[in-house]
């Protein structure tokens, strides 16, 4: 039995939708059933618990014997993930596949997000159980948080200046993870993955316009503008304050590289970021 937990967020209910297609065996941990019924397969197997109150996660993590590891990304992330592995220790459980962030030439120090993902890891392989971690570059999905923007100015604006980055979509990462779960092979393994092309904003922005059907120019902002702007929009300061820290750490390191040796691995064709913008055209119309 596989146990998949952030079973309702966006990297875990991907992934869930996956194994469900694939008809793999496997269990949804969520916080909250009656959410996350709306975001899952109708016959997906959930559970409740709270990876952050260990006492709630006994019905999840019964029989389970590979556990994937998503959690939010908020101030609680490390702690909330150490106390997962030592119930799955706890447990009996015998593999875990942690969901984890790197970027090529980046300092995961540097970016608070980063930071806990390599604590976790460190704290997983000291653990006594089998470890695999996953490594995703940015997602190609955080660009559709910009539609509204985009909409009602025909602005991309971002603290990237003239850097390039290689995103990857969402779904590559749940054939992936997929994959990973139910390969043997996996122990000790890191999967460092981004998407296929390294690309400018203005590269961005311009495929962004092809299907939005209207001009779409970057501007490049500076990322204590952009922290100013997501404070006004509403964003936790917690978030604008990592995400600042992430633009800086980018801007020191403006080459991004291209790795799809996992891709390949699996056989996952990648996504191109054109392929991406096209199938979620109707966001930005």
């Amino acid at each position: 039995m596989i146990l998949v937990t952030g079973a309702a967020g966006l990297s875990g209910a991907h992934i869930v939708r996956e194994l469900a297609a694939q008809r793999v065996p496997f269990r949804a941990l969520v916080r909250n059933r009656s959410k996350a019924v709306s975001l899952l397969p109708g016959h997906v197997d959930i559970v409740e618990g709270d990876m952050s109150r260990p006492e709630t996660l006994g019905p999840a993590l019964e029989g389970v014997a590979k556990a994937l590891l998503i959690s939010s990304g908020d101030a609680r992330m490390l702690e909330t993930q150490c106390s997962f592995i030592d119930a799955c220790k706890r447990a009996g459980v015998e593999h875990v596949v942690k969901f984890s962030g790197n970027e090529t030439g980046f300092d995961r120090s540097r970016f608070r997000f980063t930071e806990m993902h390599a604590q976790a890891e460190r704290y997983l392989e000291r653990s006594g159980l089998r470890w695999t971690h996953l490594q995703p570059c940015g997602f190609m999905q955080v660009y559709l948080r910009e539609a509204r923007t985009i909409k009602e100015s025909g602005e991309l604006r971002l603290a990237a200046g003239d850097i390039t980055l290689a995103p990857i979509d969402v779904l590559d990462i749940a054939r992936i993870s997929t994959a990973v779960l139910q390969a043997p092979w996996q122990d000790g393994r890191r999967h460092l993955m981004t998407g296929p092309e390294a690309l400018t904003m203005s590269q961005i922005a311009g495929l962004i316009s092809k299907v939005a059907g209207r001009p779409v120019n970057y501007v490049a902002i500076t990322p204590e503008e952009r922290r100013q702007e997501m404070l006004a929009a509403g964003v936790p300061a917690y978030f604008a304050d990592a995400l600042f820290e992430q633009a800086t750490e980018r801007l020191r390191n403006p080459k991004a590289a291209v790795h799809l040796e996992t891709h390949q691995e699996f056989n996952v064709i990648p996504t191109t970021f054109s392929h991406f913008i096209q199938r979620n055209a109707f966001i930005f119309q």
